[in-house]
């Protein structure tokens, strides 16, 4: 199965837009969204394109395609008006023989781990920042950003299948990958 992974589109319709091209580029059977769906959140500015209306269209559009888990800055109200569940905390899902615990990184993260056990994927959003670290018990992976990359990096999403993850850029150019 090839699952797309983005985080942190903090009401963007602009990159929104963009990460929604791309799941459909990617010919992905699910498209995994790592929370902070609509709003900003009080520590960021606003993001290009800010029109979370325009957001919740788009992505109750392609509701059938989406898996969602609960990110800081998402709310009761939110599920109110989107059409696919967004308020478990965690979502487990496998690729191949790999089990991935996804979650948006504010509750579990490397310095609270959830359970999970060795080789296990440990995959978050949250930072903003894009990263695969072999940490000896588990694999660590973020998707960094769609709409608020920090670090100077790109405005990203991964794509992972049984046999590797890639994280690329919005236009679909891969910058890095782990091989499982």
């Amino acid at each position: 199965m090839k699952i797309m992974i983005a985080s942190d589109i903090h009401g963007s319709d602009f990159y929104c837009e963009k990460m929604i091209y791309a799941f459909y580029n990617e010919c992905a059977e699910k498209l995994l969204i790592l929370g902070d769906i609509l709003y900003h959140g009080p520590r960021n500015d606003l993001p290009e394109g800010y029109a979370p209306k325009s957001v919740i269209s788009r992505l109750n559009g392609i509701k059938d395609s989406i898996i969602a888990v609960r990110g800081n800055c998402d709310a009761e109200v939110d599920q109110m008006v989107l059409d696919f569940p967004i308020s478990a905390d965690y979502s487990i899902l496998y690729v191949g023989k790999k089990m991935i615990f996804a979650t948006h990184g504010h509750i579990y993260n490397c310095e609270n781990l959830p359970p999970i056990q060795k080789d296990d994927i440990l995959l978050h959003g949250h930072t903003h920042v894009p990263k695969c670290e072999n940490m000896g018990e588990f694999i660590f992976m973020n998707p960094g950003s769609v709409s608020i990359p920090k670090e100077n990096s790109p405005h990203g999403y991964m794509v992972i299948n049984d046999k590797k993850a890639v994280w690329k850029n919005l236009d679909g150019e891969e910058y890095m990958e782990y091989l499982f």
